[in-house]
């Protein structure tokens, strides 16, 4: 445990303490497995917060990274570059949009949008400029900005960061009528996560999508996806608003673009939306870098290829069948779609997470009393069988 220890020490040691990481350290991964300093395994069941939809290390994505990386891997924005395009040809096939725009984060992508839907306000609506507003959902997370946690309902997100930024509404979640309510002659978009994952993997109710897109439509305003966290095939559908038949105007993505390799996010839209920017407008030095454009063409070539929503719908409903079979009082519900999967608890989650951890499944709290558990697409029925005898151990009272 010595080499373990060191590691966790120097972490904490030099590193701000924004993060409280599991006592865990992996030095390796391949697929749904991790492999720790300390030679223990571990079946990953939060994949990077849904980041490595592909598992670790995936040998085509990599050959793709190594391919680039002896090519060229940085040119800015200032020059074209040959892969570019190709990237933007994909993921406007994949998401129906005549544009895309390129960043890097997720919290990025969603800065994108927010300033997308200001300028479309002004320039296209012909609202006055700062006046603009944006409609999102109470206990939504979109990352952690300062215009993002401006419009957070989470304290620790919020205390201390303040002036925070105006112009945005919450309503509650998973309520059209609230979100018709906040609507007035400054709107510009309604923001919101077809599915809400840190806030305990909370799915709307049924038909809650395509009400709002329809309200978006008769009003005039914008209906912008969040969908870094459940784009990709995560909850069985290439996109989560697709649940309901859902097009929305705006896609906000990230995560798994990446193919667990790169950050690489992106808002795609059509021409009449993202066409407010010129150049100066907006810009990233390293977004739609080649090396990152790669690594997501050959990840969205794979998500088509091996029909990775089947098989997240697929492995998702025999995963949550098999978690509702377990015993145990504390567990209240287990919902999700796909391989999105919460399990909320009357009581505190962290134990339950401190022995998963001991008995080798990753996973991680949130919203205190929930248990996320988002294990790679790629994974097997019969390492879901192993993981889950795992997770059978702790919940029939082998707490630590």
């Amino acid at each position: 445990m010595g080499r373990m220890q060191d590691i966790m020490e120097k972490t904490d040691r030099l590193g701000a303490h924004n993060y409280h990481p599991k006592e865990v350290v992996i030095e390796r991964a391949e697929g749904a497995m991790a492999y720790g300093v300390d030679g223990r395994e571990y079946f990953d069941m939060l994949s990077a917060y849904s980041a490595l939809n592909f598992g670790h290390c995936h040998p085509e994505i990599i050959e793709a990274a190594k391919a680039q990386l002896d090519r060229v891997t940085l040119t800015s924005r200032a020059f074209y570059n040959a892969v570019l395009g190709d990237f933007y040809e994909r993921l406007c096939a994949m998401t129906g949009k005549g544009m895309a725009l390129p960043m890097n984060t997720g919290a990025e992508a969603v800065e994108t949008a927010l300033k997308t839907a200001r300028r479309w306000a002004v320039d296209v609506k012909g609202v006055r400029d700062g006046s603009q507003e944006i409609i999102v959902c109470k206990n939504n997370f979109h990352g952690r900005t300062i215009a993002i946690i401006s419009m957070s309902t989470d304290d620790s997100a919020r205390r201390a960061y303040g002036p925070y930024t105006e112009g945005f509404r919450v309503v509650e979640y998973g309520d059209a009528g609230a979100m018709e309510a906040a609507i007035n002659e400054n709107t510009a978009a309604f923001l919101v996560e077809p599915i809400q994952g840190e806030a305990g993997v909370v799915v709307p109710p049924a038909g809650y999508l395509a009400k709002v897109r329809e309200i978006c439509s008769r009003r005039g305003i914008l209906f912008i996806a969040d969908e870094v966290q459940t784009g990709f095939a995560r909850t069985g559908r290439m996109f989560a608003c697709g649940h309901e038949g859902v097009e929305p105007d705006v896609y906000v993505l990230g995560k798994a673009l990446g193919g667990g390799v790169m950050p690489v996010s992106a808002v795609a839209a059509d021409s009449d939306i993202l066409g407010v920017f010129e150049p100066g407008s907006h810009g990233s030095t390293f977004g739609g870098n080649p090396l990152a454009c790669a690594v997501a063409i050959k990840a969205m070539e794979i998500l088509e290829r091996d029909d990775y929503p089947g098989m997240a719908s697929e492995k998702g409903a025999y995963f949550m069948d098999r978690l509702r079979g377990l015993k145990n009082g504390s567990i209240l519900e287990i919902r999700g779609k796909g391989l999105l999967i919460g399990m909320e608890l009357s009581e505190d989650a962290a134990p339950y997470v401190k022995a998963l951890i001991k008995a080798g499944v990753l996973a991680k709290e949130t919203h205190e009393r929930v248990i996320r558990f988002a294990p790679p697409i790629v994974i097997s029925r019969e390492q879901i069988d192993a993981a889950f005898d795992r997770i059978a151990g702790v919940f029939d009272g082998q707490r630590a």
